[in-house]
């Protein structure tokens, strides 16, 4: 029989959903078969979160870390507050630090909220950006899972007026590397990697922007010269549906909403998002704090299903040494 992976899951920021959802996944025999959980995160809200909701899990059955710097408290629920953003952060660093330990084969993070991340003082976005710092990690990517489609970004959390200058070579084939090491990690050894234009058209041969020309096409050539199997700039309006079709595993994405309004389409409750290039296997819903439902009880799981079930998976592999 196999022995269940231990996964250490945050509770995220303690006035949205997450509190909520990390019980219920753990009531599902989808997860309760397969992990071992190391709940983190304040004592008082897991038990209120469980009393209040009427969520009937057992809190004996698993572990619960509670970081010493934060102290059981009361807290304004359904919106930001910097008390939330500090409580998400700790979680989150108590997590990475277990993760560099190998006390736990892998890490699950609940949704926080950039607005509380913001009020508490925090100088990074979101999680990603986050967790390569406290790891030390240089280069990394967000790579979110839905249905049939994966995808891998290029520019992460940052206005739409910065990309155009993001999109540069050295940037796409980092990109492509990443998705090539992503697709090894998941078991991929012969994947299909499609990059999407910037543009409309993909540029249309420098008649909507020369980014594809000057930038995304060298950096899919370096790739290819590297032996990865990688084609494109693709049209990003009709990349997705061949990848939706299997014509690829992947698709590199230039800009955030590119690769995840296609992916939240057709996967909004079941999307999985993964940090790749850590050297520990990270893996969240695919889904924010959802305030205007936050400790009302109608919260759906199946994100944190899915995130947990793929930490599972992957867990206990070091990426940088998988990879």
């Amino acid at each position: 029989m196999q022995i269940p992976k231990k996964i250490a899951i945050t509770i995220g920021d303690p006035a949205g959903i997450g509190p909520e959802i990390v019980l219920k996944s753990l009531l599902s025999r989808e997860v309760s078969l397969i992990c071992k959980p190391v709940i983190i995160g304040a004592p008082s809200v897991i038990r209120e979160a469980a009393e209040k909701l009427k969520i009937p899990f057992d809190l004996a059955t698993c572990d619960i870390l509670h970081p010493g710097e934060i102290r059981d408290r009361t807290f304004a629920k359904g919106k930001a507050t910097a008390e939330g953003g500090s409580d998400s952060i700790a979680y989150i660093k108590k997590a990475a630090e277990l993760a560099m330990l190998k006390v736990v084969d892998a890490i699950v993070t609940a949704p926080i909220n950039k607005e509380a991340l913001k009020l508490a003082g925090c100088k990074w976005p979101g999680h990603t950006e986050m967790l390569a710092e406290i790891s030390g990690t240089k280069d990394f990517a967000m790579v979110l899972c839905g249905g049939p489609i994966k995808v891998i970004l290029v520019t992460i959390h940052t206005a739409l007026k910065n990309v155009p200058g993001l999109v540069a070579r050295k940037n796409v084939l980092k990109t492509i590397i990443m998705a090539n090491k992503t697709c090894t990690l998941m078991g991929l050894n012969k994947p299909r990697i499609a990059v999407a234009g910037l543009n409309p058209h993909a540029g249309e041969a420098g008649i909507f922007g020369r980014e594809e020309i000057d930038e995304i096409i060298p950096a899919v050539m370096e790739a290819q010269d590297m032996g990865i199997p990688v084609s494109g700039p693709y049209p990003p309006d009709a990349l997705f549906h061949k990848v939706y079709n299997g014509e690829f595993d992947i698709a590199v994405c230039m800009y955030h909403d590119q690769g995840l309004i296609p992916l939240k389409m057709i996967a909004m409750e079941t999307g999985v998002n993964m940090t790749v290039g850590l050297p520990f296997i990270r893996t969240s819903p695919d889904h924010g704090t959802a305030y205007d439902i936050a400790w009302k009880g109608t919260a759906n799981p199946s994100s944190m299903i899915e995130a947990i079930k793929m930490a599972v998976q992957l867990g206990g592999r070091r990426q940088n040494e998988t990879l």
